[in-house]
């Protein structure tokens, strides 16, 4: 297993964390807005709709953000694009939502595009192709060469002495 792989997993582990987790705060923020309105800001514009609307619409993409972040971890590729979409609604939802209660909201947006960084930018997968340009010369494609373990490098030193 390359390093890059270890890389991709540990990245597409942790935004799936990360979008679940943003979805579950996105829930809390959306219930609160819903059932306890005085918690926020009461002089708030938005851009359509009241502070009701913009909760239903906030709990809905926290889970979507759920769902999609606990599909993530299953490492499909349609599961990444559902979550970089879903994220980047959320991270726009949260912007538009930003005068109701500022730090909470810029704290749930900066959780999504982490999330959306870390899917878009780690979820890549190396291809056949790209990894027959990077071996060395004297190597095929087809053949595959084992790693050398401490014993084979003894081995060899045990011979050279």
């Amino acid at each position: 297993m390359d390093i890059r792989d270890n890389l991709t997993a540990g990245w597409r582990t942790f935004s799936g964390f990360v979008l679940s987790l943003g979805g579950i705060f996105a829930l809390v923020y959306g219930l609160m807005a819903v059932y306890r309105s005085t918690f926020f800001a009461g002089d708030a514009v938005f851009a359509f709709g009241g502070l009701e609307t913009w909760g239903w619409i906030t709990f809905g993409l926290g889970v979507l953000a759920v769902a999609s972040g606990l599909a993530v971890f299953g490492g499909r590729e349609w599961a990444r694009w559902t979550g970089i979409g879903i994220a980047g609604l959320g991270a726009l939802g949260q912007l538009l939502t930003a005068q109701a209660y500022p730090l909470w909201s810029l704290m749930i947006m900066g959780v999504y595009l982490l999330a959306v960084y870390g899917l878009a930018v780690y979820g890549v997968r190396e291809t056949a192709a790209t990894s027959s340009i990077s071996r060395p010369e004297g190597i095929d494609a087809g053949s595959e060469e084992r790693p050398a373990t401490i014993e084979d490098r003894s081995r060899r030193e045990r011979r050279a002495a």
